[in-house]
Protein backbone atom coordinates (compact mmCIF):
# COMPACT_ATOMS: atom_id res chain seq x y z
CA UNK A 1 0.00 0.00 0.00
CA UNK A 2 1.12 3.39 -0.90
CA UNK A 3 0.26 6.38 1.29
CA UNK A 4 0.78 9.92 0.56
CA UNK A 5 0.77 12.19 4.16
CA UNK A 6 0.68 15.68 3.92
CA UNK A 7 1.62 18.10 7.05
CA UNK A 8 0.85 21.84 7.33
CA UNK A 9 3.16 24.00 8.99
CA UNK A 10 1.25 23.92 12.28
CA UNK A 11 2.32 20.07 12.08
CA UNK A 12 5.90 20.86 12.06
CA UNK A 13 6.48 23.89 13.90
CA UNK A 14 9.34 23.06 16.38
CA UNK A 15 11.15 19.93 17.58
CA UNK A 16 8.37 18.32 19.44
CA UNK A 17 6.30 18.37 16.49
CA UNK A 18 8.64 17.34 13.81
CA UNK A 19 9.53 13.95 16.03
CA UNK A 20 5.71 13.63 16.65
CA UNK A 21 5.09 13.37 12.68
CA UNK A 22 8.27 11.73 12.24
CA UNK A 23 7.29 8.91 14.43
CA UNK A 24 3.26 8.52 12.89
CA UNK A 25 4.61 8.09 9.07
CA UNK A 26 7.27 5.66 10.68
CA UNK A 27 4.48 3.43 11.76
CA UNK A 28 2.71 3.79 8.56
CA UNK A 29 5.94 2.37 7.41
CA UNK A 30 7.02 -0.16 9.90
CA UNK A 31 3.41 -1.81 8.84
CA UNK A 32 5.02 -2.93 5.18
CA UNK A 33 3.41 0.27 3.36
CA UNK A 34 5.16 2.84 0.90
CA UNK A 35 5.08 5.88 2.59
CA UNK A 36 5.73 9.88 0.99
CA UNK A 37 5.47 12.68 2.95
CA UNK A 38 4.83 16.06 1.75
CA UNK A 39 5.69 19.20 4.04
CA UNK A 40 4.84 22.74 4.23
CA UNK A 41 6.92 25.22 5.72
CA UNK A 42 7.96 25.17 9.65
CA UNK A 43 5.53 27.49 11.65
CA UNK A 44 4.81 30.82 10.70
CA UNK A 45 8.30 30.93 8.23
CA UNK A 46 6.59 31.50 5.14
CA UNK A 47 4.81 35.23 6.85
CA UNK A 48 8.34 35.88 8.01
CA UNK A 49 10.01 35.29 4.69
CA UNK A 50 7.58 37.84 2.69
CA UNK A 51 8.27 40.28 5.74
CA UNK A 52 11.58 40.19 5.63
CA UNK A 53 11.39 40.73 1.15
CA UNK A 54 8.79 43.85 2.14
CA UNK A 55 11.74 45.12 4.47
CA UNK A 56 14.14 45.32 1.60
CA UNK A 57 11.72 46.11 -1.38
CA UNK A 58 7.90 46.94 -1.15
CA UNK A 59 7.36 45.35 -4.12
CA UNK A 60 9.68 42.36 -4.94
CA UNK A 61 9.74 40.67 -7.99
CA UNK A 62 7.59 37.80 -8.18
CA UNK A 63 10.43 35.33 -9.38
CA UNK A 64 12.75 36.69 -7.01
CA UNK A 65 10.26 36.23 -4.00
CA UNK A 66 9.67 32.53 -5.00
CA UNK A 67 13.22 32.21 -4.89
CA UNK A 68 13.18 33.15 -1.20
CA UNK A 69 9.55 31.45 -0.33
CA UNK A 70 10.79 28.08 -1.58
CA UNK A 71 13.62 27.65 1.22
CA UNK A 72 11.12 27.40 4.17
CA UNK A 73 10.25 24.18 2.94
CA UNK A 74 13.33 22.40 2.54
CA UNK A 75 14.68 23.10 5.78
CA UNK A 76 11.41 21.38 6.89
CA UNK A 77 12.23 18.50 4.80
CA UNK A 78 15.42 18.26 5.40
CA UNK A 79 14.92 18.46 9.21
CA UNK A 80 12.09 15.89 9.22
CA UNK A 81 14.84 13.41 6.89
CA UNK A 82 17.27 13.83 10.03
CA UNK A 83 14.60 13.01 12.72
CA UNK A 84 14.00 9.86 10.92
CA UNK A 85 17.64 9.24 10.68
CA UNK A 86 17.68 9.50 14.24
CA UNK A 87 14.68 7.10 15.21
CA UNK A 88 16.62 4.24 12.90
CA UNK A 89 14.57 4.80 9.91
CA UNK A 90 16.16 5.34 6.33
CA UNK A 91 14.66 8.46 4.53
CA UNK A 92 15.56 10.59 2.28
CA UNK A 93 14.45 14.07 1.15
CA UNK A 94 13.63 15.91 -1.97
CA UNK A 95 12.64 19.40 -3.18
CA UNK A 96 11.04 20.64 -6.09
CA UNK A 97 13.73 19.92 -8.89
CA UNK A 98 15.14 16.81 -7.60
CA UNK A 99 11.50 15.14 -8.29
CA UNK A 100 11.33 17.17 -10.59
CA UNK A 101 7.64 19.00 -10.27
CA UNK A 102 7.02 20.54 -13.52
CA UNK A 103 4.60 23.95 -13.04
CA UNK A 104 3.86 26.61 -15.47
CA UNK A 105 5.59 30.10 -15.70
CA UNK A 106 3.22 31.92 -12.71
CA UNK A 107 5.62 32.82 -10.26
CA UNK A 108 3.26 32.82 -6.94
CA UNK A 109 0.47 31.00 -8.43
CA UNK A 110 2.10 28.34 -10.88
CA UNK A 111 -0.10 25.34 -11.45
CA UNK A 112 1.76 21.64 -11.75
CA UNK A 113 1.56 20.22 -15.03
CA UNK A 114 3.63 16.85 -14.73
CA UNK A 115 5.56 15.26 -12.01
CA UNK A 116 8.78 13.00 -12.72
CA UNK A 117 7.74 9.82 -10.35
CA UNK A 118 11.18 7.70 -11.42
CA UNK A 119 13.47 9.38 -8.72
CA UNK A 120 10.67 9.02 -5.89
CA UNK A 121 10.12 5.02 -6.97
CA UNK A 122 13.49 4.50 -6.57
CA UNK A 123 13.85 5.75 -3.17
CA UNK A 124 10.65 4.01 -2.40
CA UNK A 125 11.89 0.90 -4.19
CA UNK A 126 15.57 1.43 -1.69
CA UNK A 127 12.92 1.16 0.99
CA UNK A 128 13.15 4.29 2.38
CA UNK A 129 10.55 7.09 3.50
CA UNK A 130 10.07 10.19 0.75
CA UNK A 131 9.49 13.33 2.23
CA UNK A 132 9.17 16.44 -0.76
CA UNK A 133 8.91 19.55 -0.22
CA UNK A 134 5.11 21.24 -0.69
CA UNK A 135 3.89 24.16 -2.43
CA UNK A 136 6.60 24.60 -5.10
CA UNK A 137 7.77 23.56 -8.50
CA UNK A 138 9.95 24.64 -11.34
CA UNK A 139 9.34 25.82 -14.48
CA UNK A 140 10.29 25.59 -18.26
CA UNK A 141 13.13 27.75 -17.31
CA UNK A 142 14.34 26.01 -14.52
CA UNK A 143 13.54 28.70 -12.17
CA UNK A 144 11.93 27.84 -8.66
CA UNK A 145 8.09 28.80 -8.58
CA UNK A 146 5.34 28.52 -5.54
CA UNK A 147 1.72 27.21 -6.25
CA UNK A 148 -0.01 29.95 -3.55
CA UNK A 149 -0.60 29.95 0.13
CA UNK A 150 -1.73 26.71 1.14
CA UNK A 151 -0.40 24.95 -2.40
CA UNK A 152 1.19 22.11 -0.45
CA UNK A 153 -2.50 20.49 0.16
CA UNK A 154 -2.10 20.57 -4.15
CA UNK A 155 1.51 18.94 -4.19
CA UNK A 156 0.20 16.11 -2.01
CA UNK A 157 -2.93 15.47 -4.21
CA UNK A 158 -1.15 15.86 -7.48
CA UNK A 159 1.61 13.20 -6.17
CA UNK A 160 -1.05 10.88 -4.72
CA UNK A 161 -2.65 10.80 -8.37
CA UNK A 162 1.28 10.22 -10.22
CA UNK A 163 2.38 7.33 -7.98
CA UNK A 164 -1.67 6.01 -7.96
CA UNK A 165 -1.36 6.16 -4.13
CA UNK A 166 -3.80 4.19 -1.96
CA UNK A 167 -4.88 6.71 0.32
CA UNK A 168 -4.01 10.62 0.64
CA UNK A 169 -4.26 11.84 4.23
CA UNK A 170 -4.06 15.75 4.85
CA UNK A 171 -2.92 16.52 8.37
CA UNK A 172 -3.21 19.89 9.71
CA UNK A 173 -4.30 21.67 12.98
CA UNK A 174 -8.07 21.26 13.24
CA UNK A 175 -9.47 17.23 13.25
CA UNK A 176 -11.57 17.31 10.02
CA UNK A 177 -14.01 19.63 8.07
CA UNK A 178 -16.79 21.60 10.65
CA UNK A 179 -20.03 23.24 9.49
CA UNK A 180 -18.03 26.44 10.43
CA UNK A 181 -15.13 27.60 12.06
CA UNK A 182 -15.22 26.26 15.35
CA UNK A 183 -13.04 29.20 16.77
CA UNK A 184 -15.88 31.49 15.98
CA UNK A 185 -18.52 28.81 16.29
CA UNK A 186 -17.57 27.26 19.16
CA UNK A 187 -20.81 24.46 18.61
CA UNK A 188 -20.14 23.76 15.16
CA UNK A 189 -20.08 19.88 14.05
CA UNK A 190 -17.10 17.91 12.82
CA UNK A 191 -18.61 16.21 9.17
CA UNK A 192 -17.77 12.57 9.05
CA UNK A 193 -17.64 13.13 5.13
CA UNK A 194 -18.29 15.36 2.45
CA UNK A 195 -18.13 15.67 -1.39
CA UNK A 196 -15.77 17.23 -3.70
CA UNK A 197 -18.22 20.00 -4.88
CA UNK A 198 -19.02 21.14 -1.49
CA UNK A 199 -15.35 20.86 -0.11
CA UNK A 200 -14.44 22.91 -3.55
CA UNK A 201 -16.82 25.51 -2.22
CA UNK A 202 -16.08 25.42 1.56
CA UNK A 203 -11.79 25.55 0.24
CA UNK A 204 -12.93 28.70 -2.12
CA UNK A 205 -15.20 30.60 0.33
CA UNK A 206 -13.02 31.20 3.19
CA UNK A 207 -12.54 27.42 4.80
CA UNK A 208 -8.88 27.37 5.43
CA UNK A 209 -8.53 23.60 5.68
CA UNK A 210 -7.62 22.57 2.14
CA UNK A 211 -6.32 24.55 -0.60
CA UNK A 212 -8.98 24.86 -3.10
CA UNK A 213 -7.03 23.68 -6.39
CA UNK A 214 -5.96 20.51 -4.47
CA UNK A 215 -9.74 19.73 -4.16
CA UNK A 216 -9.72 20.36 -7.83
CA UNK A 217 -7.32 18.05 -8.58
CA UNK A 218 -8.41 15.14 -6.32
CA UNK A 219 -11.79 15.50 -7.96
CA UNK A 220 -10.66 15.30 -11.70
CA UNK A 221 -8.35 12.70 -10.36
CA UNK A 222 -10.49 10.58 -8.08
CA UNK A 223 -8.32 10.82 -5.45
CA UNK A 224 -10.06 10.13 -1.52
CA UNK A 225 -8.67 12.60 0.46
CA UNK A 226 -8.76 12.24 4.08
CA UNK A 227 -8.66 15.33 6.43
CA UNK A 228 -7.73 14.82 10.17
CA UNK A 229 -5.76 16.64 12.73
CA UNK A 230 -1.58 15.77 13.48
CA UNK A 231 -1.66 16.70 16.96
CA UNK A 232 -4.47 14.08 18.08
CA UNK A 233 -5.47 10.76 16.95
CA UNK A 234 -9.28 11.61 15.85
CA UNK A 235 -11.05 10.15 12.96
CA UNK A 236 -11.24 13.06 10.20
CA UNK A 237 -13.61 14.01 7.47
CA UNK A 238 -13.34 12.06 4.44
CA UNK A 239 -13.88 13.80 1.13
CA UNK A 240 -15.30 12.05 -1.69
CA UNK A 241 -17.36 12.14 -4.94
CA UNK A 242 -20.43 11.05 -3.07
CA UNK A 243 -21.19 11.07 0.39
CA UNK A 244 -23.55 7.59 1.30
CA UNK A 245 -25.54 10.11 4.25
CA UNK A 246 -28.63 11.78 3.32
CA UNK A 247 -28.08 15.09 1.99
CA UNK A 248 -28.36 17.71 4.45
CA UNK A 249 -30.06 20.81 3.28
CA UNK A 250 -26.67 22.92 4.51
CA UNK A 251 -23.44 21.13 4.85
CA UNK A 252 -22.09 24.12 6.33
CA UNK A 253 -21.15 28.00 6.82
CA UNK A 254 -17.63 30.07 5.58
CA UNK A 255 -16.54 33.50 5.56
CA UNK A 256 -13.46 35.26 4.19
CA UNK A 257 -12.07 38.50 5.16
CA UNK A 258 -9.62 38.43 2.30
CA UNK A 259 -12.23 39.93 -0.37
CA UNK A 260 -12.33 43.54 -1.97
CA UNK A 261 -15.45 45.28 -3.53
CA UNK A 262 -14.80 47.50 -6.52
CA UNK A 263 -17.10 49.42 -8.35
CA UNK A 264 -16.52 50.32 -11.99
CA UNK A 265 -19.53 53.02 -12.21
CA UNK A 266 -20.92 54.83 -15.41
CA UNK A 267 -20.03 52.70 -18.36
CA UNK A 268 -21.57 52.81 -21.64
CA UNK A 269 -24.89 50.69 -21.60
CA UNK A 270 -23.56 48.47 -24.60
CA UNK A 271 -22.67 45.39 -26.01
CA UNK A 272 -18.63 44.75 -24.99
CA UNK A 273 -17.83 46.55 -22.22
CA UNK A 274 -17.89 43.76 -19.75
CA UNK A 275 -15.63 41.97 -21.39
CA UNK A 276 -13.21 44.88 -21.67
CA UNK A 277 -13.29 44.79 -17.82
CA UNK A 278 -12.91 41.34 -17.33
CA UNK A 279 -10.69 40.40 -19.96
CA UNK A 280 -8.28 42.91 -19.01
CA UNK A 281 -8.24 40.92 -15.34
CA UNK A 282 -7.44 38.49 -16.99
CA UNK A 283 -4.92 39.08 -18.93
CA UNK A 284 -3.34 39.89 -15.52
CA UNK A 285 -3.97 36.84 -13.39
CA UNK A 286 -6.59 38.56 -11.35
CA UNK A 287 -9.82 36.43 -10.16
CA UNK A 288 -13.07 38.13 -9.75
CA UNK A 289 -15.67 36.29 -7.75
CA UNK A 290 -19.08 37.97 -7.16
CA UNK A 291 -20.37 41.00 -10.40
CA UNK A 292 -23.65 42.30 -10.11
CA UNK A 293 -24.39 45.20 -13.16
CA UNK A 294 -27.08 47.56 -12.56
CA UNK A 295 -28.68 49.96 -15.06
CA UNK A 296 -27.84 53.51 -13.98
CA UNK A 297 -29.01 56.69 -16.23
CA UNK A 298 -28.16 58.24 -19.53
CA UNK A 299 -27.60 54.43 -21.32
CA UNK A 300 -24.86 54.20 -18.39
CA UNK A 301 -24.51 51.44 -16.24
CA UNK A 302 -22.85 49.89 -13.17
CA UNK A 303 -20.89 47.28 -12.56
CA UNK A 304 -19.34 45.84 -9.57
CA UNK A 305 -17.20 43.08 -8.33
CA UNK A 306 -14.92 41.75 -5.75
CA UNK A 307 -10.96 40.54 -5.74
CA UNK A 308 -8.45 39.34 -3.02
CA UNK A 309 -7.61 42.15 -1.53
CA UNK A 310 -3.85 41.84 -2.41
CA UNK A 311 -5.12 42.17 -5.96
CA UNK A 312 -6.69 45.25 -5.18
CA UNK A 313 -4.52 47.75 -5.50
CA UNK A 314 -3.20 46.18 -8.91
CA UNK A 315 -6.85 45.99 -10.08
CA UNK A 316 -7.47 49.69 -9.50
CA UNK A 317 -4.11 50.47 -11.09
CA UNK A 318 -5.39 48.62 -14.23
CA UNK A 319 -8.81 50.03 -14.54
CA UNK A 320 -7.72 53.79 -13.67
CA UNK A 321 -5.29 53.54 -16.28
CA UNK A 322 -7.59 52.16 -18.90
CA UNK A 323 -10.98 54.28 -17.84
CA UNK A 324 -11.21 55.45 -20.93
CA UNK A 325 -11.11 52.09 -22.87
CA UNK A 326 -13.66 51.10 -20.66
CA UNK A 327 -15.89 53.75 -20.54
CA UNK A 328 -15.99 54.59 -17.29
CA UNK A 329 -16.74 57.44 -15.81
CA UNK A 330 -15.25 56.65 -12.34
CA UNK A 331 -13.56 53.62 -10.22
CA UNK A 332 -14.27 52.87 -6.46
CA UNK A 333 -13.25 50.15 -3.87
CA UNK A 334 -14.33 49.31 -0.46
CA UNK A 335 -12.12 47.11 1.85
CA UNK A 336 -14.21 46.52 5.02
CA UNK A 337 -16.28 43.74 3.71
CA UNK A 338 -16.70 40.35 3.58
CA UNK A 339 -18.40 37.25 2.27
CA UNK A 340 -20.69 35.17 3.99
CA UNK A 341 -21.94 31.76 2.66
CA UNK A 342 -23.89 28.72 2.79
CA UNK A 343 -22.92 25.36 1.12
CA UNK A 344 -24.97 22.11 0.50
CA UNK A 345 -25.92 19.78 -2.23
CA UNK A 346 -28.81 19.40 -0.46
CA UNK A 347 -30.28 23.00 -1.55
CA UNK A 348 -30.96 21.83 -4.74
CA UNK A 349 -34.14 20.42 -4.42
CA UNK A 350 -34.86 21.99 -0.85
CA UNK A 351 -36.93 25.76 -1.89
CA UNK A 352 -36.75 28.48 0.64
CA UNK A 353 -33.19 28.17 1.64
CA UNK A 354 -31.86 31.64 0.42
CA UNK A 355 -35.05 33.23 2.01
CA UNK A 356 -34.15 31.06 5.59
CA UNK A 357 -30.38 32.71 4.95
CA UNK A 358 -31.71 36.39 4.21
CA UNK A 359 -34.17 36.47 7.20
CA UNK A 360 -31.90 35.25 9.67
CA UNK A 361 -29.30 38.39 8.51
CA UNK A 362 -32.33 40.27 9.00
CA UNK A 363 -33.60 39.80 12.35
CA UNK A 364 -29.99 40.26 13.37
CA UNK A 365 -29.56 43.69 11.23
CA UNK A 366 -26.97 42.81 9.20
CA UNK A 367 -27.29 44.71 5.75
CA UNK A 368 -26.49 42.50 2.54
CA UNK A 369 -24.88 44.26 -0.05
CA UNK A 370 -24.29 42.15 -2.82
CA UNK A 371 -25.79 38.30 -3.45
CA UNK A 372 -24.16 35.47 -5.66
CA UNK A 373 -25.62 31.77 -6.18
CA UNK A 374 -24.89 28.67 -7.28
CA UNK A 375 -26.71 25.12 -7.64
CA UNK A 376 -24.72 23.98 -4.02
CA UNK A 377 -23.98 27.83 -2.30
CA UNK A 378 -25.31 30.82 -1.57
CA UNK A 379 -22.95 33.81 -1.01
CA UNK A 380 -23.63 37.53 0.40
CA UNK A 381 -21.56 39.96 0.76
CA UNK A 382 -21.42 42.07 4.06
CA UNK A 383 -19.66 44.71 6.35
CA UNK A 384 -16.50 43.19 7.36
CA UNK A 385 -17.42 43.83 11.76
CA UNK A 386 -20.63 42.00 10.94
CA UNK A 387 -19.33 38.41 9.98
CA UNK A 388 -18.49 36.91 12.70
CA UNK A 389 -21.69 37.39 14.31
CA UNK A 390 -23.50 36.80 10.97
CA UNK A 391 -21.99 33.06 10.39
CA UNK A 392 -23.40 32.01 14.07
CA UNK A 393 -26.92 33.88 13.52
CA UNK A 394 -26.41 31.70 9.95
CA UNK A 395 -25.16 28.76 11.80
CA UNK A 396 -28.11 28.63 14.19
CA UNK A 397 -30.75 29.16 11.61
CA UNK A 398 -30.00 26.18 9.89
CA UNK A 399 -29.75 24.18 13.00
CA UNK A 400 -26.07 23.13 12.48
CA UNK A 401 -25.00 22.89 15.76
CA UNK A 402 -23.38 19.86 17.10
Amino acid sequence: MLVVKKFGGSSVADKERIFNVAKRCIEDYEKGNQVVVVLSAMGKTTDGLIAKAHEINPNPPKRELDMLLATGEQVSVALMSMAMNVLGVPSVSLNAAQVAMHTSSAYGMAKLKKIDTERIQHELEAKKIVIITGFQGINKYDDLTTLGRGGSDTTAVALAAALHADACEIYTDVDGVYTADPRIVPDARKLLEVSYDEMLEFASLGAKVLHNRSVEMAKRYGVQLVVRSSLNREEGTIVKEETKLERMLVSGVAADKNVARISVIGVKNEPGVAFKIFNLLAKHNINVDIIIQSIGREERKDISFTVAKQDLKETMELLNEHRDGITAQNVTSEEDVAKLSIIGAGMTSNPGVAAKMFEALYNADINIKMIATSEIRITVLIHEEDVNRAMRTVHDAFDLAD
